[in-house]
Order: C-alpha cells, then structure tokens, then sequence
C-alpha cells in the first residue's frame, strides 16, 4: 500500500506524532514500512525508533514470564474510526476511509519474530487498548510500566530526514514517532506498507 505522508505550513497536528507500531491492529500485521523524503523542512521534523528486542530483553525474569502468557487486543477504532474524527482537528480530512477503520487484533504480548526467532515486546501506545481478560482500566498500569520502560534512551535512536532520504523499518520490533516540531513548514514524505504474517 502506497500512501502520503503530508503536513502543510497551515496545520497544526502532524500523522504519526505519538509512539505507535503501523498496523498493529491487523490479524497479519504489517511487516514494515518504507518512508522517502520528498520535502522536509528546514529544521526538525525527525522521527524517533524504539527497539522491541531490546526493551523485552532488558525486562525482569519474573515480568517476562508473566507478559509471555499474555495477549493483548489492538484496534484502529478509537485513532482512525469515525467515531473519532470529530475531535481530530486538522487530521480529520487528511486520514482518509474512516468507515472502513473496523480491525480489530489479538496479539501475544510477547511475539517470536517470524524470521529472527528472537522475542519482542508487542504492545504499542497507539493502538493497543488493554490486555485479553482484563479491563481496560486493570491493563493501563502495566501498559503504562511497559510504554515508559520501552522509551528509555538507551533503548531508541534518532532519524534525520533530508530530501531524498530512505527509511526502512520492521514493525513487529521497533516503535517509531514522527516529531512535530517544524509549525510554519511543510514536509512530504512516501510511505509503502509492506504485507506481513500473523504473530505467535
């Protein structure tokens, strides 16, 4: 899937502006995603990586034994659905197809990677709404514990665009989130979405 990724000099919000994995909310999520820079501004407007393999391996022995008998559920409903365009101010015509925002996923918490083998924490602030059997209101302090311990600095890394740049990243391991700190400027990028496999 090919899409662009727009912000104009008169816009406020920016797509992408929060830690979040693309797509986690599919039963095959997708496997990466390519960004091209075809214009950027002249100063800022970076995105930030996090490591899923590193912050599950930084995890306690015990928190990891717990977390790899767990799920946890993924939706678009409540970023892209139509129940939220109202309150998403200048993004609401920018995200297109709301009434197709229905996917709903499960997804272990803790994945083996389906071509590394090696584990990864999955679960991401943007798209994942609590762990399967609890309440939402029981998931948020871990998920909370999870997001904060995943976002350590030695666990993330910065990206600098410039015009022509390439990115690739695999998404059932990294986190990424796209900086909006460039008000008064516009940045264009490329985005493909490649096609990935159901996680276990």
């Amino acid at each position: 899937m090919i899409a662009e990724v727009r912000k104009e000099p008169e816009q406020d919000r920016n797509i992408g502006g929060g830690w979040h994995t693309d797509h986690s909310y599919d039963i095959a999520p997708a496997l990466g995603s390519m960004l091209y820079a075809r214009e950027v501004p002249s100063t800022g407007g970076d995105t930030l990586f996090a490591s899923m393999y590193a912050a599950y391996d930084a995890l306690s022995d015990g928190l990891k034994s717990i977390l790899e008998r767990m799920s946890a559920r993924h939706s678009s409903r409540h970023v892209f659905g139509e129940a939220t365009q109202a309150r998403r101010g200048d993004l609401a015509g920018r995200i297109g197809n709301a009434e197709l925002a229905t996917q709903d996923a499960v997804h272990p918490v803790v994945i083996r990677h389906p071509d590394t083998g090696r584990k990864a924490l999955y679960v991401n602030p943007g798209f994942t709404l609590g762990f399967e059997g609890w309440t939402d209101e029981e998931s948020r302090p871990l998920l909370a514990y999870l997001y904060q311990h995943s976002t350590r600095p030695e666990f993330t890394c910065r990206f600098h665009w410039q015009e022509g740049s390439l990115a690739l990243w695999d998404n059932r391991s990294t986190w990424h989130f796209a900086i909006n700190d460039y008000h008064g400027e516009r940045r264009l990028l490329h985005r493909v979405t490649i096609e990935g496999v159901p996680l276990n």
